[in-house]
C-alpha cells in the first residue's frame, strides 16, 4: 500500500457523519503517524467542536441544507453555496491533500466537488443504506464508494461500489465477555431480562412518551428498564428513577456495557447506529425518525428487517409498541432468529478496508 502524506476528510451535521471520518482519520494516522490531516466541516455544526476533540484540524464553510418549506435560509442558499465552493477551493490548494474522503454532511458536497474540478481523487463513504442527493451527484466522479448494504447499485456505478461496512467502537468486539460486569455497574438483576431504551445523545421526545406511557405495563413483563432520555429530555423524565427496575441516564458513556446489559433494544435507525447493532447481535425493535432527509432511517432499519433481523415500529404505530415488546419478550425462539440474523450483517473491520480502499486510490 502506499503511504498517505496529506489527507483532507469532510463530514459532519451529524454524529453519524462525523464519527466515520475520526475513525477512519484515526486508522489512517496509525498507520502513518507523520501523515497530515485536515477536516473540513460546516462552520455552524458540531463538528467544529466534535473533530478538535478528537485532536484534529478543521476548517470550516457557512454552508447549509435546503429547509423544506420557503424560508429566508433557503433564499440564501445558493450565496451560501458559492461561498463555500470558493473557499473549499482555496482550502485544497493550500492544503494539496492526495485524496479527499466525504463521509456525508453539508460541506461534504463543496469540498469534494472542488476537489474533483482540480483532479484530486476522491472517495465517498456512504453509511445509509438510500444516499442522500449530494453522494448521488459526487459519486460521478468519485474514484470509490464505500458502502455498507447490498444493492448499492441501484445509485451508484457498479465498478466502483466497495462493501466495507460503517466503522464502529472497537470497543464492541468482544462484549459478551463484559455481562457480568455490565450487570454490576448498572446494579442490574441478574434473574430479570434488561430491556434499553436509545434515543440518540440528544434524545427523542416520542420514545420518551412512548416509553413513560407503557412504564407501568413493562414493568409487569418482569424485565428492567435502562432508559437513555438523551440530555434534552433527562429533567422531565429522571423522576422514574424512583420507579423499582428503572433506571434513568441523560446519555451512557460506557456503550459497550449498555449493549452488553441488554437483552432486548428499542432504537433510532441511524446508520452508526445499526451497524453498532448488527455487532452487538441482540434483539432490536426499530423506531425510525422521520424527520431525517430522504426518510433515511426508515429505510436503514427496513434493510434489516428485510433479513428477518429486527422488528420496526413507525412512529404513527406507537400505539403497538407494548403489543411489540411481549411479542419479542415471550418469544425465546423469534429472540434467537433476530440474534442469529442481525449478526451476519455485522461487518467489523469496516474502518481497515476503508482506509485499505483509500490507499490504493493515492496517485
Amino acid at each position: 500500500m502506499k503511504r498517505l502524506d496529506k489527507v483532507l476528510l469532510s463530514g459532519g451535521g451529524t454524529g453519524g457523519h462525523i464519527y466515520p471520518a475520526v475513525a477512519i482519520a484515526d486508522e489512517i494516522k496509525k498507520r502513518n503517524p507523520k501523515a497530515e490531516i485536515l477536516f473540513v466541516g460546516a462552520s455552524d455544526r458540531m463538528e467544529m467542536e466534535k473533530v478538535p476533540q478528537a485532536g484534529y484540524q478543521i476548517k470550516g464553510l457557512n454552508i447549509s441544507g435546503l429547509q423544506r418549506s420557503l424560508t429566508v435560509k433557503n433564499l440564501m442558499f445558493p450565496f451560501k453555496l458559492i461561498s463555500s465552493l470558493v473557499k473549499a477551493g482555496k482550502i485544497i490548494s493550500g492544503f494539496k491533500p492526495d485524496l479527499v474522503i466525504g463521509t456525508g454532511g453539508f460541506a461534504s458536497g463543496p469540498t469534494l466537488y472542488m476537489a474533483n474540478k482540480k483532479k484530486i481523487p476522491t472517495l465517498i463513504q456512504e453509511q445509509n443504506s438510500y444516499p442522500g442527493i449530494t453522494n448521488k451527484l459526487l459519486a460521478g466522479k468519485a474514484k470509490q464508494i464505500c458502502v455498507a448494504y447490498d444493492d448499492m447499485e441501484k445509485f451508484f456505478p457498479k465498478e466502483k461500489i466497495i462493501k466495507t461496512g460503517n466503522p464502529v467502537r472497537q470497543d464492541l468486539l468482544e462484549i459478551n465477555k463484559k455481562h457480568d460486569h455490565a450487570l454490576k455497574f448498572f446494579k442490574l438483576d441478574k434473574n430479570k431480562k434488561t430491556l434499553v431504551i436509545l434515543g440518540g445523545s440528544l434524545g427523542s421526545k416520542m420514545i420518551n412518551l412512548t416509553v413513560e406511557k407503557n412504564l407501568k405495563m413493562i414493568l409487569k413483563e418482569h424485565i428492567q428498564v435502562l432508559w437513555q432520555t438523551g440530555k434534552l429530555y433527562y429533567e422531565k423524565y429522571k423522576k422514574y428513577n424512583d420507579l423499582n427496575g428503572v433506571k434513568v441516564f441523560p446519555f451512557v458513556q460506557k456503550m459497550d456495557l449498555l449493549y452488553s446489559a441488554a437483552d432486548i433494544l428499542v432504537s433510532r435507525a441511524g446508520a452508526g447506529t445499526i451497524s453498532e447493532l448488527c455487532i452487538v447481535g441482540k434483539p432490536v425493535i426499530f423506531i425510525p425518525s422521520p424527520n431525517v432527509a430522504e426518510d433515511h432511517q426508515t429505510k436503514n432499519a427496513q434493510a434489516v428487517i428485510n433479513k428477518n433481523a429486527a422488528l420496526m415500529v413507525r412512529e404513527n404505530e406507537l400505539d403497538e409498541f407494548i403489543n411489540v415488546i411481549r411479542l419479542i419478550l415471550h418469544d425465546e425462539s423469534k429472540q434467537k432468529e433476530m440474534s442469529r440474523n442481525i449478526k451476519k450483517m455485522a461487518l467489523p473491520n469496516a474502518t481497515k478496508k476503508i482506509v485499505d480502499a483509500v490507499e490504493a486510490l493515492k496517485r
